[in-house]
């Protein structure tokens, strides 16, 4: 049978999943009093978080004791929390800890979920998607569903398994023992060097004989890369036990070829910086750490959504929408893909701020609603005095920098700023505007120093393209084609407020370029 909305239509949005993502979004909509529901298959929301990380203790920060009270400021530092009017539905208020148990997230988005009487509907799996006459069927146990939109919001389907001969040989990281002491004594290969590898490592450092982290690629570290998916510094142990000769080992190789000889696992290896030398070693156990992947069965042909050339995710448009099917958008971890591994589209603290402007663009496409904006005149210190206001107050920009941005359009002798827009998409909407401006914090050139803690700085406004830290940085464009471009001077405490390193720098780039100025 057919499921229709309130008025004997299809839904307007279905959501599918209803993790951290899927219920932004729901509470966004909601708030808004739009015709969605959410399809979960548990019977509670969280899932993911209910299984992994398998260790328990989230890299997400959590950062409750700071100087700077204003709850917007706070959520720079708070990784956790989705974005609500509740003071109630904090995540502080469900763990003081600095690196928390993944069971208070699942406890605070459980509440979440209930507390706002957000529509999901539980146990009930979605088996299929399809799409004909411009409207989606949603196919689940018993019954169908229709929508004008459908949003994808199910996070990972499962484990990435590399190819390679007797992979079967390895255990997953989904299902293999997490208690160190199961290793003792043991030789173990681990395949990956991501965050979950090293998690495994952490947990057998004090147990195992020895510990090999094995990828083709170095360690990517996020003190050096400034994304906070690459290897953290909690897993340093690891890294010094390698340099300090205790016979684990991080290996820049191919696994070729896993075979079980006796009671040994041999393990053909390939070493990508060392002239492909080639050698075999041998292994009590061999663990699979590589990460997860889509699950593109739900998707029936009439829309199956392109992936990135790696497989694991969908490919989307600026808007967040598939890239080859329209309607079809995708929420929360599955983001990713125009920011891969620079912003935070990937965590919670990133993809709350792109669901907050996925549900504007949402009701601007669906329910006629104007995008939000405010105007201002076309004026080089008032226009200084609002770009600085946004730098030093938005959590957005801070937390998703060098991807969303504030865009502020120079036309028929007004400003219009729109706030919280991705910048591919902003200056492709905005592209046929006489002038505008794009405003986003960004890290300074990542391979500029061999190392992060001992940089030389030039504090001086003339040289503040230079900074190595997060920093404002105010690009012009017109026609689609940027024009200009003014960085200002990185700051210890991100104050940007200095008349002579900031405010004036910055007037006096928009009134070079400003008509009239």
């Amino acid at each position: 049978m057919a499921d229709t909305g309130p008025d004997g239509r299809a839904h307007r949005y279905l959501i599918v999943g209803a993790g951290p993502g899927g219920l932004q979004l729901a509470y966004f909509l909601h708030r808004a009093g739009a015709d969605y529901l959410v399809l979960e298959r548990e019977t509670a929301p969280a899932a993911f978080f209910r299984r992994y990380p398998r260790h328990r203790r989230l890299i997400s920060l959590n950062k409750v004791h700071i100087s700077e009270k204003d709850p917007e400021i706070a959520l720079r530092w708070d990784w956790n929390s989705l974005l609500n009017d509740s003071p109630d539905l904090q995540f502080p208020r469900y763990s003081q800890e600095y690196f928390p148990h993944a069971d208070d997230l699942v406890r605070y988005l459980t509440d979440f979920q209930r507390e706002h009487g957000l529509n999901v509907r539980f146990s009930t799996p979605v088996e299929r998607i399809e799409k004909a006459d411009g409207l989606f069927a949603v196919h689940t146990a018993g019954e169908v569903l229709h929508a004008e939109c459908v949003i994808v919001a199910a996070g990972w389907g499962g484990p990435y398994v590399p190819d390679i001969p007797g992979i079967e040989l390895a255990q997953g990281y989904e299902d293999m023992p997490v208690r160190g002491e199961e290793f003792t004594d043991q030789r173990v290969l681990i395949i990956g060097k991501g965050n979950s590898a090293f998690e495994t490592a952490q947990a057998m450092l004090g147990h195992a004989a020895v510990i090999h982290l094995a990828s083709p690629s170095p360690v990517q570290l996020a003190w050096t890369s400034k994304h906070p998916g690459h290897v953290r510094g909690q897993y340093g142990a690891l890294l010094d036990s390698y340099w300090f000769k205790t016979l684990h080992g991080v290996l820049e190789c191919r696994v070729d070829r896993l075979w079980r000889e006796g009671e040994r696992i041999k393990a053909a290896i390939t070493y990508t910086l060392a002239e492909d030398e080639r050698t075999v070693l041998e292994y009590d156990t061999v663990l699979r750490c590589t990460g997860f992947t889509m699950d593109r069965s739900i998707f029936g042909p009439s829309c199956l959504p392109d992936l990135v050339p790696s497989g694991r995710m969908p490919a989307i448009r600026p808007d967040f929408q598939s890239a080859n099917v329209d309607g079809l958008y995708f929420a929360g971890t599955l983001m990713q893909a125009r920011d891969f591994k620079r912003a935070s589209s990937a965590f919670v603290d990133g993809f709350r701020y792109n669901l907050r402007t996925l549900a504007a663009l949402l009701a601007e496409r669906y329910e006629g609603a104007e995008l939000e904006h405010r105007m201002l005149p076309v004026d080089a210190g008032q226009l200084t005095s609002a770009m600085l206001e946004r730098v030093n107050y938005s959590s957005a920009l801070w937390t998703q920098f060098e991807y969303l941005c504030d865009v502020y359009v120079v036309a028929d002798g007004r400003v219009t700023h729109y706030a919280d827009l991705p910048e591919d998409y902003a200056v492709d909407r905005f592209g046929d505007a006489p002038l505008a401006f794009t405003v986003t914090l960004r890290w300074g050139p990542r391979d500029a120093h061999a190392d992060v803690f001992a940089i030389k700085r030039h504090p001086v406004p003339e040289r503040a393209h230079e900074s190595a830290f997060l920093h404002p940085v105010v690009r012009a464009w017109r026609g689609r084609e940027q024009i200009a471009e003014r960085h200002l001077l990185e700051d210890l405490l991100a104050q940007w407020r200095d008349p002579v390193r900031h405010v004036e720098p910055l007037r006096a780039f928009l009134a070079s370029l400003l008509p009239g100025a």
